[in-house]
């Protein structure tokens, strides 16, 4: 492991990103452009003192970044894919599969955005439903996504295979979700052309689901800009709400936010949201998550 060059390659990115950047005050005292370690460590989940060894590049603490550790690094840093391969290299981890590299991390552009919409629940996913990153208003209101790899890591492919997935909307409004899921699904198959991720997914999911078939075979293409959503919540019964995306430019990425009309009942409930702070309601000790598969499941 290359650790001083690993450690000068964190210092030079830290210091080109700017506070606001990512939703940091630039403060009246700072006398570095970049970002503070304290501030990368923050982003990353990881103490002051464990990032301050790698950036000095010391092996005297046996400092050995996970694959964790360095994936929660490039997104506190906004590393592009090169830069992230890059920082793979030198800590000789194995850099994430190319094939599911454009759903491994969230784009910089969207995820800045993301940082900014504190006051409602905004969610950044892939063109196949997997989610990437969310702020705390959507966890609050829609739970934790399943850490899960492979198809099964798609809402889309747990829609139409699990029935737990379905359980956060009202059961008379599945089917309208249903063709909405299968519509946007061929866009992104058409826009990603001949991938084995998307291909071999689609298949799985003509074998396994009759439902899937049937709307697959009709042809209906649509991409997936904007629903009015009702969402059973555990703690606040049915929400109703608007859910726009804004698509990064290649498509393989969205940024989803929800809204209501000012003085509705939807505007009040995700205002008690917002009271309750960060936690995901829909996980109980010993249970699982609407939508979730358990770890060992696979296509």
């Amino acid at each position: 492991m290359n650790l001083p060059e690993l450690g000068a390659f964190l210092r030079t990115r830290r210091d080109r990103i700017r506070p606001a950047d990512v939703g940091l005050p630039q403060g009246p005292r700072r006398r570095v452009p970049g970002l503070r370690r304290e501030e990368v460590a923050q982003l990353a989940g990881l103490s002051v003192d464990y990032y301050t060894e790698l950036e000095r590049g010391s092996a005297k603490n046996g400092v050995q970044p996970s694959t964790q550790t360095l994936v929660a690094l490039a997104r506190a840093l906004r590393l592009n894919g090169d830069e992230r391969d890059h920082l793979f290299h030198l800590a000789e981890r194995l850099v994430p599969s190319s094939a599911h590299a454009p759903s491994a991390h969230a784009q910089p552009a969207l995820l800045g955005l993301l940082d900014r919409l504190s006051n409602t629940p905004a969610r950044v996913i892939t063109d196949l439903h997997e989610t990437l990153a969310q702020n705390d208003l959507a966890l609050a209101l829609l739970g934790r996504s399943p850490a899960l790899r492979g198809p099964a890591a798609s809402l889309v492919y747990r829609w139409f295979t699990d029935s737990r997935a379905r359980e956060i909307y009202p059961p008379e409004d599945h089917p309208q979700h249903s063709r909405v899921f299968v519509a946007d699904l061929r866009a992104a198959a058409a826009r990603r052309g001949r991938n084995t991720e998307v291909t071999e997914m689609i298949a799985v999911l003509r074998r396994r689901s009759d439902e899937f078939a049937v709307l697959w075979d009709t042809h209906d293409v649509a991409v997936r800009r904007m629903d009015h959503k009702r969402i059973v919540h555990p703690v606040l019964g049915v929400i109703e709400l608007d859910c726009y995306s804004l698509l990064s430019e290649d498509g393989r990425q969205r940024l989803l936010w929800f809204t209501a009309p000012p003085g509705s009942r939807g505007a009040e409930q995700l205002e008690l949201l917002s009271v309750a702070g960060a936690q995901d309601p829909y996980v109980a000790e010993d249970t699982a998550a609407p939508g979730s598969l358990p770890a060992t499941s696979s296509a």
